[in-house]
């Protein structure tokens, strides 16, 4: 597959578990009603691109028909990268029935792409593996239908490492996919996660959330602030997408946790705080600084700094901490304002320091 240049390197992409499932899914079919091995097969996947997968693992009967599909992200790290996605076709009186086997997901709340009860097959590979079966069943002439059990033998392994369990996925891993095709270091599965989510608490009857940026931000909450977690979503570096996603699900009020080495960057508008996305952060100090009344001396001083914290401690030996980060609490309130047009209610609580160190720097909450 065709490489793409992500942050200055050539990387490779991949095809999701759902191309897999789909591609599985019509060799089995192929074999059962041809009676005939099955050694590669042709996918077109959600996204119009075509794709010629290995088929592994085939054998069939009169009856039924199974193979394998081995799933490849490409150079995107991914849990289920080389994991074998397998799908067994027997008969069935009429239309596509499709479910799931061992290793695949079972949901069990409400909020999710498919309803409580079904197996954790999404909706656009449901729609592929559907498509696929009925045009070999055409290309057969065959009136009747197929059932479609889709499994992954180290499915249920492979879902401990993932959020399944705490979106309410039970006994294995979901078959994904939107555009079948797998983005190298995407981020999209990421904010899909983080949707979920954002579901789950919805359908829940939460209307209030709150939202920590990593690990640190989390421990902040829990161990100095002593918040609630029974609406909690980690948003990462995706606050502005995650804010947009909770005010369009319906949320009335969030409460944002996070070091001032990401929080600061909102002070120029920045809502993705991951470095590719840019910097700013000293930068964005000295002019909060100096608006509070820092001389050259101290500006320099800040400027030489690596951290945020660092850069926080010259500003407290200037005698400016308590106004410069006043300062940067507006500029961060108007980008949030700004960025949900008063569709929903922010308050924000942004910290410096780690661990036994961490004290707060400001809060609007």
């Amino acid at each position: 597959m065709k490489a793409i240049l992500v942050n200055g390197k050539m990387m490779r992409r991949g095809y999701t578990t759902g191309s897999c499932a789909a591609a599985a899914a019509k060799a089995a079919a192929t074999m059962l009603l041809t009676q005939a091995l099955c050694h590669t097969v042709t996918l077109t996947t959600a996204n119009k691109t075509v794709l010629t997968l290995d088929v592994l693992n085939a054998c069939f009967t009169a009856l039924k028909a199974s193979c394998a599909v081995q799933k490849d992200s490409g150079d995107d790290p991914d849990i289920t990268n080389g994991a074998l996605v397998c799908a067994e076709v027997s008969f069935a009186d009429s239309g596509i029935e499709i479910t799931g086997g061992k290793g695949i997901g079972l949901v069990t709340k409400p909020g999710l792409d498919q309803p409580v009860g079904a197996c954790a097959i999404n909706t656009t590979p449901r729609r592929v593996i559907k498509q696929e079966c009925e045009a070999i069943c055409l290309q057969n002439g065959y009136r009747g239908g197929l059932r479609v059990v889709i499994s992954i033998p180290d499915g249920e392994e492979l879902a401990k490492r993932t959020f399944n369990p705490k979106l309410g996925i039970i006994g294995g891993i979901s078959i994904l996919g939107t555009t079948g095709i797998v983005e190298p270091m995407s981020e999209k599965a990421i904010t899909e996660t983080i949707r979920a989510q954002l579901s789950l608490l919805y359908e829940a009857g939460h209307r209030n959330i709150l939202l920590t940026i990593g690990n640190y931000g989390e421990a902040f909450a829990r161990d100095v602030l002593r918040l609630p977690f029974t609406a909690h979503v980690t948003c990462s570096n995706h606050i502005g997408e995650t804010l947009t996603m909770a005010a369009e699900k319906g949320f009335t009020n969030a409460l944002l946790v996070g070091h001032i080495g990401k929080l600061v960057k909102l002070g120029i508008g920045i809502t993705n705080t991951h470095s590719n996305q840019g910097d700013g952060r000293i930068e964005t100090l000295i002019a909060c600084a100096l608006e509070a009344g820092a001389e050259l001396k101290a500006l320099r001083k800040i400027r030489e700094c690596v951290t945020t914290d660092a850069a926080a401690e010259c500003i407290f030996e200037a005698g400016l901490l308590d106004k410069t980060m006043n300062l940067l609490c507006e500029r961060i309130d108007e980008t949030l304002k700004r960025l949900l047009s008063g569709y929903m209610q922010i308050r924000f609580v942004c910290f410096r320091g780690m661990g036994d160190k961490a004290q707060i720097c400001f809060q609007n909450y």
